[in-house]
């Protein structure tokens, strides 16, 4: 099977070694996006729900690229600093998806890249 790579400038380019995502078959494995600003690759400054909300645009631009929307996200996985924002993720998550909604999975952790507060990567079942 083939892979393909996924890559958009509307979503912040890869701080690493790796890509935005990898279309194989009829799935694509998003790479896990944390909020920064595609236009300036810094981290988004403000609270939580600025952070969130970048983080799903990302997320989105990513998944437009593959040709889909967050409607193909078959299973999302959050990542946290702080697991009290989890209720955050919920409120914004009702912004971008709809019923039904992916699988989902959200984990606390101690660090993520550049010092920010939340992580989201996915996997899209197209067709």
């Amino acid at each position: 099977m083939t892979r393909e790579i996924i890559h958009t400038p509307r979503a912040p380019q890869a701080i690493g070694t790796y890509s935005q995502a990898v279309r194989v078959g009829s799935t694509v494995y998003v790479s896990g996006q944390i909020p920064l600003d595609p236009a300036t690759g810094q981290l988004v400054s403000g609270d939580i729900d600025a952070e969130i909300r970048r983080v799903l645009d990302n997320l989105k631009a990513i998944a437009e690229a593959a040709g889909a929307s967050l409607a193909s996200v078959a299973k999302l996985t959050v990542y946290l600093t702080d697991l009290a924002h989890f209720a955050k993720v919920n409120e914004h998550m009702a912004n971008y998806f709809a019923s039904p909604y992916p699988a989902r999975a959200a984990v606390g952790v101690a660090q993520l890249p550049r010092g920010a507060r939340i992580e989201m990567e996915c996997i899209l079942a197209l067709g």
